[in-house]
């Protein structure tokens, strides 16, 4: 265990996490990184339950969080502008690193390199026998400037490359086991919707946040909206590869659908936002 009030050495990794009602996952992400990370900020957005014990026990700082307006990258920001080590940690509950991978993370925060990493995240669930990877950026500098957007769906990549630092692919990994309960991921699916819309109706010029919004409408197997975004996305960004690949996709997809005569897709098809 480490403690909230420990000095942190010099070239430290502070681990940033967002948490609600995770007393069943938090030890078990914890002790995947103890004896790694220097310190453990959590913010917590409102658990009733032993959470926030949980994370004390871990000598963790437990900062609650007003989340009455959900947003994901303020709440996750609010961890990093606490944090004192040179690299950022982050992770969910319901993530843990592999074992192996700490000697890579040693390995690259030994420099002083200014460039968000690239993890590999595999995504298990009960109900599939077929995990699915992805990648996300889940370590980098701790820097001012180095600040997470997006109310969902949040992401760090672009406020490092705006602030000139770099992005690479790392062969760390971590595994994800999200929830097996079709109907939790579903409402999970319209409240991002929801907030997705919110954003894009706030800020029309920033287009990113449409490539989630399909992603979503395809997920729920909306797949006439998920097509009207994905052709909002190729109209936003004609010369961006991504936008006709996810039209592209889309339109195959739904031909298979058709073609098999089946009016869903199994829960862990790949979504545009995995594929680009």
């Amino acid at each position: 265990m480490i403690s909230a009030a420990s000095p942190v050495r010099p070239g430290a990794i502070s681990l940033c996490m967002v948490v609600k009602n995770e007393e069943r996952n938090l030890a078990r992400c914890l002790d995947c990184v103890c004896g790694r990370a220097a310190e453990f900020l959590i913010v917590d957005t409102g658990s009733t339950d032993a959470t926030p014990r949980i994370a004390a026990q871990y000598g963790a700082e437990v900062i609650p969080f007003d989340f009455t307006t959900a947003d994901f990258a303020a709440a996750r920001n609010c961890a990093i502008d606490r944090a004192r080590g040179r690299w950022i940690l982050v992770l969910d509950a319901d993530e843990t690193l592999v074992r192996e991978s700490l000697k890579l993370i040693d390995a690259i925060t030994a420099f002083d390199e200014n460039e968000g990493c690239y993890l590999e995240r595999r995504n298990h669930s009960s109900d599939s026998s077929r995990p699915f990877t992805d990648y996300v950026v889940r370590l980098f500098p701790n820097r001012p400037n180095y600040r997470y957007r997006g109310r969902v769906h949040e992401t760090v990549d672009a406020s490092i490359l705006s602030g000139g630092g770099r992005l690479r692919k790392t062969n760390i990994r971590i595994d994800h086991n999200f929830s097996s309960d079709q109907e939790v991921r579903r409402r999970k699916n319209r409240w991002y919707i929801e907030i997705l819309t919110e954003e894009i109706a706030a800020n029309p010029s920033d287009d990113s946040r449409l490539d989630f919004l399909a992603a979503e409408y395809h997920q729920l197997e909306m797949f006439d909206e998920a097509t009207a975004v994905a052709e909002r996305i190729v109209c936003a960004r004609p010369r961006d590869p991504p936008g006709p690949f996810i039209c592209r996709r889309l339109s195959l997809a739904v031909q298979a659908r058709l073609a098999s005569g089946t009016n869903r897709f199994p829960l862990g098809t790949e979504t545009p936002a995995r594929l680009c």
